[in-house]
């Protein structure tokens, strides 16, 4: 470490006269401290401040991932006009969670940088969800999901309704339902032999935005519901992700309905159907008559 300080130094002279909005930008996600010691003074021997630096660096990186995470699961939907593999009562379970865990934070006033992913991501499963419903012929139903999703947002983030005690108590079954919401997908892949109009680019973001969010939280989230709940969550991902390598080449349920239609029937059975199918000409009986 200190040979590597000692090759930065001579980078002082710009990290020293950046400009000021990049300055403010820089107090603003590490503070006064840890910009002093890591761009100011190039010192990289300070752990604390190291540390604090990666996970502000992997909570920005997650929070401009999950922008567009599930776009291409969105994409997906609308091309294909199909639901298949894609399971309701995981994105219901998933969304839910989203909600309480956002207005939790927000009321807590935890770094955005924690957390941020989260509004995002509830934003297009809103979508998702909305498709999903629509194209499984349950469109009356996608109102009503709508409905309850704006009455749950004026609950949950109104303290005059609901007090934080109570909303740490949902944290805890939002933490439950984050983990449950997984569950319903993995049957369904299971159930169908392939993982249908399920995005590998979402899954797989899924399953690295987990494991970094265990990193970030414990730097700087002082809080065992959030941080057991995105261990949860790593775990039951992990299992998504090794479907889709294990299915991946595996055709979804309605390919291998047309696959089996369009099967042609081997000859030997024709054959035997066209011998079946004219009678024999007799022969001359042997009977003896009158």
């Amino acid at each position: 470490m200190e040979a590597l300080r000692t090759a930065l130094q001579p980078l002082q002279l710009i990290t020293n006269n950046l400009p000021t909005p990049i300055r403010d930008l820089g107090v603003s996600i590490i503070g006064d401290t840890c910009y002093k010691t890591l761009i100011l003074d190039l010192d990289p021997t300070d752990s604390e401040c190291l540390k604090l630096a990666i996970s502000k660096g992997l909570g920005i990186g997650i929070i401009g991932a999950s922008s567009i995470v599930k776009v291409p699961q969105i994409i997906k939907l609308v091309q294909s006009q199909s639901s298949s593999g894609i399971s309701f009562l995981s994105y219901l379970l998933e969304t839910s969670s989203y909600l309480i865990s956002l207005a939790y934070n927000i009321r807590n006033g935890f770094p955005f940088s924690t957390f941020g992913e989260t509004a995002l991501i509830l934003g297009q499963n809103v979508i998702i969800t909305v498709l999903v419903l629509n194209y499984s012929g349950r469109a009356s139903m996608a109102a009503l999901f709508v409905a309850a999703l704006a009455t749950g947002v004026v609950t949950l983030f109104n303290g005059g309704i609901l007090d934080m005690r109570t909303l740490s108590y949902l944290q805890a079954g939002a933490g439950v339902l984050g983990v449950a919401s997984k569950v319903p997908q993995i049957a369904a892949i299971y159930q169908e032999g392939g993982t249908g109009q399920l995005s590998a680019f979402t899954v797989f973001n899924y399953l690295a935005g987990s494991l970094s969010r265990i990193f970030t939280t414990l730097q700087e989230v002082d809080d065992k519901l959030i941080l057991y709940g995105f261990v949860a969550g790593f775990a039951l991902n992990l299992v998504l992700a090794a479907q889709m390598v294990y299915y991946w080449n595996a055709p979804s349920a309605k390919a291998r309905g047309k696959m089996k239609e369009a099967a042609p029937v081997p000859a030997s059975k024709q054959g035997s159907g066209a011998s079946s199918a004219t009678p024999k000409a007799k022969g001359p009986s042997t009977r003896r008559r009158g």
